[in-house]
């Protein structure tokens, strides 16, 4: 695939309405558990980006029929829980970490023999993670140093249920136990210290699942389901994404004189960190038209062009905002006063490095900063960095973006080496922030 570099240039103001791609980490789950169910499942407001595009093609290879209407609308009959067919060929997950560890849950207590690979970003990011708790459920492993992908997971017949606590926060983890229990006989527990997106168990007892969250005395959460229950087929509506929805946010804060509404965000509190971190730096967002659809809470977000201030973000924050901190570095780099972003180890295996991605562009835009161990300190002084930089994106849909809104602020245009992972959760993206305002193009041979 060749480079597609982006220019990103000062933009006079942002205004319009949009609604952005639907929830990727909702996507994902729909589709793995509407092939599950007994019965036929619809959904709407599927995000049709590669990464979910992946995994509906790893449903179709595991025996589900997967569909999509002209109405944009996915159609999906299952398989029932642990009908699932050993697939004829290799599963490749292009870039979908989520796909990947996930898939890996589902098809560790099958049967049969799985091979999956991915993209160089995704064969270089580690699924020890996954593959550890799995292990102790039965399921065998066979991949490169580090439990890299290419993978094989060689399901077992005879899964055991666990009771796990999950080492660092991770609701990929979570969902990947919690899949593997589905197809387990008995409870299968997954204990984590800090709340991580709970898509996964809202969706799970919305098919039927018999699933409990207790609180325990030291705060931590347990999950605990009950195997092999009969998932019934659902209808869907997947809500905008909170993650993607950052990038119009962050830019119509940073570009003064702009005005826009986000429609029909999701906005479950565990995924919210970015949001309350920006209302508390002085962002002018209102939430408007606060609503239930398909089981989570959405609202639209009225958006205006602010000054914002340096705050300290708390490390317990994290789980709820992951994906967004490099979004929330470009925002702190324009903001007067210090932000100090604790506690950002798991953003090191991402899709990249992305805390060592931002810093050094960020740096080579004019921006003061320091990573202290695992920790973004920005200093931002009020006014706009200089920008005027070539930021390499090393494959990451978030580092792109980031920087191309910086770029819509900043005193000199910022320009990327390669957008082609953009689409992976957010196809569309330039066109819709030019819709707005923005002067995103090209970069001439």
């Amino acid at each position: 695939m060749s480079a597609k570099p982006l220019i990103s240039h000062a933009a006079a103001s942002l205004s319009g309405q949009v609604r952005v791609p639907g929830d990727k980490s909702i996507s994902h789950r729909a589709l793995m558990f509407g092939a599950l169910a007994i019965g036929q499942s619809s959904i709407e407001g599927l995000l049709e980006g590669e990464d979910v595009l992946r995994t509906a093609a790893a449903m179709r290879a595991l025996g589900a029929e997967v569909t999509r209407g002209g109405d944009g609308r996915w159609t999906l009959f299952g398989r029932g829980v642990g009908g699932l067919a050993e697939p004829e060929d290799v599963l490749d997950m292009g870039n979908a970490g989520t796909g990947a560890r996930l898939l890996m849950g589902l098809v560790a207590s099958h049967p049969f023999t799985s091979v999956f690979t991915g993209d160089a970003s995704l064969r270089s990011r580690p699924m020890r993670r996954v593959t550890e708790p799995l292990g102790r459920m039965g399921a065998g492993f066979v991949g490169r140093s580090g439990g890299r992908l290419p993978l094989a997971v060689i399901g077992t017949a005879s899964p055991i249920p666990i009771s796990y606590e999950l080492p660092m926060p991770s609701a990929q983890v979570k969902s990947a136990v919690l899949l593997a229990g589905l197809n387990t006989p008995g409870t299968t527990t997954v204990i984590e210290r800090e709340a991580t997106r709970d898509h996964t168990e809202l969706m799970l007892r919305g098919f039927g699942a018999k699933l409990t969250v207790e609180v325990l005395a030291n705060g931590a959460r347990a999950i605990s389901l009950t195997g092999q229950p009969e998932l019934t087929g659902q209808s869907i509506k997947v809500p905008a994404d909170p993650s993607s929805a950052a990038f119009p946010v962050v830019a119509a804060l940073l570009v003064a004189g702009s005005a826009i509404t986000v429609q029909a965000v999701g906005t479950n509190p565990l995924r919210c960190g970015l949001y309350q971190t920006l209302l508390e730096m002085g962002a002018d967002i209102t939430y408007a038209n606060a609503r239930v659809e398909g089981g989570e809470p959405v609202a639209d977000l009225l958006v205006r062009g602010s000054e914002l201030k340096g705050v300290d973000v708390p490390p317990e924050r994290a789980p709820s905002m992951i994906d967004e901190y490099p979004i929330l570095a470009v925002a702190a780099a324009f903001a007067k006063g210090t932000t100090r972003m604790r506690g950002l180890a798991e953003l090191r295996v991402k899709e990249s490095d992305r805390l060592a991605a931002m810093a050094r562009g960020l740096e080579a835009a004019g921006v003061t900063l320091e990573v202290e161990g695992d920790d973004l300190i920005v200093h931002g002084d009020g006014g706009l960095p200089e920008g005027g930089v070539s930021v390499p994106v090393n494959l990451d849909h978030r580092i792109a973006m980031s920087f191309l809104v910086m770029g819509m602020a900043s005193r000199r245009p910022v320009q990327i080496d390669d957008a082609s992972a953009i689409d992976t959760s957010f196809p569309g993206f330039t066109e819709m922030m030019n819709g707005l305002g923005a002067k995103i193009s090209r970069v001439a041979e």
